[in-house]
Formats: C-alpha cells, sequence, structure tokens
C-alpha cells in the first residue's frame, strides 16, 4: 500500500511540473498574419472598399456632364403638302409646301444647371462618405475577427496542453482503488471529467474554424492564421476621450445633408422659366424660293402654388428630416459610448478578478492537494479534482481576457477611428 501511494505521489508531482510547464510554453503559428498584416489586408482586398472606390468613380464620372446643356435636337418634315385638289399630290405649283430641316436647342436656366452641378458635387461627396464608412466598418470587423481567431488558437492550444498534463493523473486514479485509498466508484470520475473537457476541446475546435472563416470573409486568405501579440487591451483612460463627431457614420451627414440642399435647389430652380431655341431651313419649288426661320419658346411656371411650391416644401422637408437623423444618430453613438465603456469595464475587471484572485486560488489549492496526497491525508481523486478545477479556470480566464480584448479593439476601430 505505502509503495502504491508513493508511486502515485511520483505521478502527481510529475503532472503539476508538466502543468506548470506548459502554461509558459507559446503556440507556434505558421504562415503569420499579424493583427496590422490583417486590417491592411481587408482594407486592400474586401470587396465592400473595391464596391466604395467604385462609387465614387462613377459619381465622378457622372459629374462631367452635370450641368450642361442638353443635346440639339435635329427636326425634319414635310410642309404644306396637298392632299385634296387640282394641286394633290404634287410638291409643285403650291406656294406652302417645303421640305423642312432644323435644329432645336433646349436651354435650361442658369439656376437649375447649377442646382445640376452642386447635386453632381453632392453625390460624389456622399460616395465617399460611404466609402470611408465601409472602411472603417471592415477595419472594426477584420479587428474582432484577428482577435476571435487568436484566442481561439490560444484556447485550443491551452486545452491541449492541459490535457496531455492531466494524462498522469487520469493514468494514476486506478492505483487509487487498488490501494485502498479510494472507492471503486470513484474510478468514473476521472472518467466524467475527461468527457467534459473533450467536449469542451470539440467546441472549441468548432469556435476556431468560425472564427478562421469570418476572418477569410474580410481578408481573402483562406486558411488564414492570427499570430504575434494583440493590440494592447488595458486601455489608457486617455482612449476614452471620444469625439463623436469624428466617426464616419456621423461625418457622413454633412454629405448627406448637403445633397438634400442640392436638391433643394434643384427644386426651387423649376421657378425659373427654360428656354428653348431653333432654327429651320425649308427646301421649296424654285420658282417660290427657300424659306430660313429662326425661333424661341419659354416655359412659362405660371402656377407655382400647385406645382413647384409643392417640390420645393417636400424637398425642405427632407433637408430637415436629415438634419433630425443626424440628431437621432448623434444620440444613439451617444449611447452606444456609454453602453460599450461600461461593458468593458465590466469585462476587464472580470478578467483581472479571474486572473489575480481565482487563478491562484486554485493553483494554491491544486499545490496543497498534491502536498497533501504526497504525505497520505488526501486521495488521488482529491488531487484531480483540484487540477481539473485549475485547468477549468485557466480556460475561463483566458475566455474573459478574450471578452475584453475583443471590446478593447472594437472601441479603438470604432470610436478612435484616428488610430
Amino acid at each position: 500500500m505505502q509503495i502504491d501511494v508513493a508511486a502515485a505521489s511520483r505521478w502527481a508531482f510529475l503532472a503539476v511540473s508538466v502543468l506548470i510547464l506548459a502554461a509558459g510554453t507559446g503556440p507556434a503559428r505558421a504562415e503569420p498574419q499579424t493583427f496590422e498584416e490583417a486590417l491592411a489586408r481587408a482594407a486592400a482586398d474586401a470587396p465592400g472598399l473595391r464596391a466604395g472606390a467604385l462609387g465614387v468613380e462613377a459619381a465622378q464620372a457622372s459629374a462631367e456632364a452635370a450641368g450642361r446643356l442638353p443635346d440639339p435636337r435635329l427636326k425634319f418634315g414635310l410642309n404644306g403638302f396637298p392632299v385634296t385638289g387640282p394641286s394633290a399630290g404634287r410638291f409643285d405649283e403650291v406656294m406652302m409646301t417645303n421640305v423642312q430641316v432644323g435644329l432645336q436647342q433646349d436651354v435650361p436656366s442658369r439656376a437649375r444647371r447649377r442646382a445640376e452641378r452642386g447635386i453632381a458635387r453632392a453625390d460624389i461627396n456622399v460616395a465617399r462618405a460611404r466609402e470611408d464608412i465601409s472602411l472603417w466598418q471592415v477595419r472594426a470587423a477584420t479587428g474582432q475577427a484577428w482577435i476571435d481567431l487568436h484566442y481561439a488558437e490560444r484556447r485550443l492550444d491551452v486545452l491541449d496542453d492541459l490535457l496531455a498534463s492531466l494524462e498522469p493523473l487520469w493514468e494514476t486514479a486506478p492505483s487509487g482503488v487498488a490501494s485502498g485509498a479510494s472507492r471503486p466508484a470513484q474510478i468514473l470520475g476521472p472518467v466524467e471529467l475527461r468527457a467534459a473537457l473533450d467536449d469542451r476541446r470539440d467546441g472549441l475546435r468548432a469556435d476556431l474554424a468560425r472564427a478562421r472563416a469570418e476572418l477569410s470573409r474580410w481578408t481573402g486568405d483562406p486558411v488564414p492564421s492570427a499570430s504575434g501579440p494583440p493590440p494592447a487591451i488595458d486601455l489608457e483612460p486617455g482612449v476614452f476621450d471620444v469625439d463623436l463627431n469624428g466617426l464616419p457614420a456621423i461625418r457622413a451627414y454633412a454629405a448627406f445633408s448637403d445633397r438634400a440642399e442640392a436638391d433643394l435647389d434643384l427644386a426651387r430652380a423649376g421657378r425659373r422659366p427654360d428656354w428653348s431655341f431653333e432654327a429651320s431651313y425649308a427646301r421649296r419649288d424654285p420658282m417660290f424660293g427657300d424659306l430660313v426661320s429662326v425661333g424661341a419658346s419659354v416655359r412659362l411656371p405660371l402656377f407655382q402654388s400647385s406645382r413647384q411650391e409643392p417640390l420645393i416644401a417636400a424637398r425642405a422637408a427632407d433637408a430637415r428630416r436629415v438634419d433630425a437623423e443626424q440628431e437621432a444618430a448623434e444620440r444613439q453613438w451617444t449611447a452606444m459610448l456609454r453602453g460599450d465603456l461600461a461593458d468593458y469595464e465590466v469585462a476587464r475587471t472580470r478578467w483581472v478578478r479571474a486572473r489575480d484572485v481565482v487563478l491562484p486560488n486554485l493553483r494554491n489549492r491544486a499545490d496543497l492537494e498534491t502536498a497533501s496526497y504526497g504525505a497520505g491525508r488526501a486521495g488521488i481523486m482529491d488531487v484531480l479534482d483540484a487540477f481539473t478545477a485549475l485547468a477549468n479556470a485557466r480556460l475561463d480566464a483566458l475566455d474573459k481576457e478574450a471578452d475584453v480584448a475583443r471590446r478593447a479593439v472594437g472601441f479603438t476601430l470604432t470610436y478612435r477611428s484616428d488610430q
């Protein structure tokens, strides 16, 4: 019996050594992709950003034609052709019969053309604002995807190390039954503990696959791998001083407002008359001579109260709507900022507690149980329970660290767009 206890004690101390060694061993990474490299790759390769750039290009190309005169119209026809009477069906002998060719040019008012150019410039700014929003969103999503992959890889590596370090203890458990130190039913405990950790490992593998797929979505790398340290997750107090007016989602409202004002200017331009000019040449029988005609026409906005004014009122309401939406967005982002700050502080407090209180306490418990087992005052199941609790605590602390890192990166990339 004493020989069995001594052997089990040596196994337990060996397990402790392996566990301590595993705690300081970092996972190896192939084909590294650091946090900054992932952000750069997403900014260069994300399809949504290419779409935004093409939107800017389209708006700039459209601006070239804005405010220019419409294409002239070519007019041609047969005038004064007799269909009854003695000259019916003949081009000659009738003074009025002629073949006419002419040009007509519409000339919108200067106010209308100026408003059209204003709309074109506003469309360019709107397209650029949306491109900025897309880049902002892609960077934030990519950063959090990298964090998810980084910690998914770390969790899986840590769990693999823990399973390997607990292997000697699980193998030692039957010796406690053989020596009489443990009841026969207790031999089933390690089976349950091991199955629970194996289940958790399967879940971590699924988390790793999802995180890898999400990062691949943004970077285009089919099999991305996070490498290098994560960005700082213990945020400095100065980082929390945020100017919400600098957020792309808020800045965009300046472009949206300019677009609404340009639409309002175009509606107001409808109160100004538009002109049209034309010139034509008419070919007749030589005995009567040819004709040249010139003319002009003007659109008269005489019924503005029922035509132009309702459109002006509608566009003015749209402009006020954009202002109201901006105020609503500012309030929404203010509330989100406060909520995110509170969530970050809570997550950080829980992480620090798990790292500095719970984990050291369970490590001390495992050491004490090991010492008691070596002195014959505790069973192997007590040691195994202590080390399993320590393993779960390490994983739980890593989960809490990942939560803090995700919130910190999300906060930085969302609210500190200058970073």
